[in-house]
């Protein structure tokens, strides 16, 4: 485990130590210097097989690279159409008097978003995005933004009744999917509360009240109520209705009413054909190294509802300047993106990953619980992802549980808590990523993801505790 713990050890070092001469704070140099560590420490000294490392982890997160790109264009459409001045308005109507409302309603938008969606990304996307500019207008730093939006999301994400985190764990202890689901119901709204109340108390100082002027620098004193501003602009969130119509239907998991629009579309298409075998263009672009991303379900509804806003004349009449706008806002994390993924794929050539999974598999029984929770979350911290948690660790730590007493239940509410809790540490949670790259383009400014995952840590404490409650109670 010693080249599990050094290289996370000066990750943080160089991120956290800004005095350090050149590189401090640096957290392009950070993430390269931690892969470049990762794979000496593995044993990787060949130059082609770092850059096989690098291709490795750009196709492992290449969905999140395309995300960012086409969720930064479609949220410059959203501002050119006013989509985000129509919610934004009806929000600030509503609430100005009180932002610590505000806040909370934001939050609970996006659990509710969560559940339904039943994925992280796509609630931060769909809705998270249209509650930046409220979120800014009360003072908020950009990572407070961002880490308000993910842990929401992050939230709303394990929340039944779509929660791949429970239907996951469920499936790899052989537990009733519905009867443990049950426990979600009672679990994260209380997570959802405490992470809430840390929320209004720590992030909002004072009492800042939402204020808005006009060209000549007056401050607008008379509002329209939130339901004519909705009225009024109902056509700005048609694309947006869209979406999430698009989103929700490629979640349900009934057979006789799920469809995923683009890539059923895309199956349809005859690319080419090789040996009396017809390959599909959506065939063909999932299996593009790097590029597959393209392919990923979440970017193609993006993808859609983007060409569909251009359709409306208040985007297409400057559809140059929304393409280069969402460009070059989205470029900055573009660049930390791609250096994450030299760091990921460093993770798995350097046998990092596989370390931790070696880990868990060693414990006896007495280190079993702690062991085992703690190279779930590690895995969780290491890859960005609940379900490769589960999908590594929690393969055999989980039936381990049940072999030492522990409820089919019981196990699988832990799984799913502390998969989730691994997943927004830092250094590599993707959410993260993804939002941090969205804020900053929407508000022109410099976003550090890692202090947004920070932020976060006390809804990761919270999930890993009700993990550990599960095991032991």
């Amino acid at each position: 485990m010693i080249k599990v713990v050094i290289p996370i050890a000066v990750l943080l070092f160089i991120i956290l130590c800004k005095k350090l001469p050149k590189i401090g704070g640096n957290i392009y140099v950070a993430l390269m210097v931690t892969g470049v560590l990762s794979l000496l420490m593995g044993g990787v000294f060949a130059p082609a097989r770092w850059i096989g490392a690098w291709v490795d982890g750009l196709d492992r997160i290449s969905w999140v690279i395309c995300l960012s790109i086409f969720g930064s264009i479609y949220a410059e459409t959203q501002v050119q159409l006013g989509t985000m001045d129509t919610v934004m308005g009806a929000l600030k109507s509503r609430f100005y008097n009180s932002p610590r409302i505000l806040v909370v309603c934001v939050v609970l938008s996006l659990v509710v978003a969560g559940s339904l969606l039943g994925d992280a990304v796509a609630a931060s996307t769909v809705i998270g995005v249209l509650t930046i500019g409220v979120l800014s207008s009360i003072n908020l730093s950009p990572e407070k933004i961002c880490c308000i939006i993910v842990a929401g999301a992050s939230m709303g994400s394990i929340m039944p009744p779509i929660s791949q985190a429970f239907a996951l764990s469920s499936s790899l202890v052989g537990s009733d999917p519905d009867s443990t689901i049950r426990y979600g119901y009672i679990t994260v709204p209380l997570i959802v509360l405490v992470v809430t109340t840390y929320m209004v108390l720590f992030f909002i100082k004072g009492h800042p009240v939402i204020r808005e002027y006009d060209e000549n620098g007056n401050e607008i004193t008379s509002r329209e109520a939130a339901m004519q501003i909705l009225k009024k602009n109902w056509k700005s969130l048609i694309p947006l209705g869209i979406l999430v119509v698009v989103i929700l239907f490629r979640t349900i998991t009934n057979e006789k009413i799920h469809f995923d629009l683009v890539p059923d579309l895309l199956s349809q298409i005859n690319f080419i054909t090789i040996d009396d075998t017809s390959i599909s263009f959506y065939e063909w672009l999932n299996n593009l190294t790097v590029f597959k991303g393209l392919a990923n379900g979440i970017v193609l509804s993006i993808i859609l509802v983007t060409v569909i806003s251009f359709c409306f004349k208040k985007v297409r009449v400057n559809a140059r300047e929304t393409l280069n706008n969402g460009l070059a806002k989205v470029k900055t994390t573009v660049l930390l993106q791609v250096c994450a993924a030299f760091m990921l794929g460093c993770f798995y050539a350097g046998g990092q990953v596989d370390a931790v999974q070696e880990f868990a598999m060693g414990l006896n029984s007495n280190v079993l619980k702690i062991g085992g929770a703690a190279a779930m979350m590690l895995m969780g911290m290491l890859t960005g992802s609940q379900s490769t948690a589960q999908n590594v660790v929690f393969t055999f730590f989980g039936p381990a549980l049940v072999a030492a007493g522990r409820s089919l239940d019981y196990t699988a509410v832990a799984g799913a808590h502390l998969a989730a809790a691994g997943m927004g540490m830092p250094p590599v949670d993707l959410t993260t990523f993804v939002v941090a790259g969205i804020v900053g383009g929407i508000l022109g400014k410099k976003v550090d993801p890692l202090k947004s995952m920070l932020y976060m840590l006390p809804m990761c404490i919270c999930m890993a505790a009700v993990g550990f409650v599960f095991m032991y109670i």
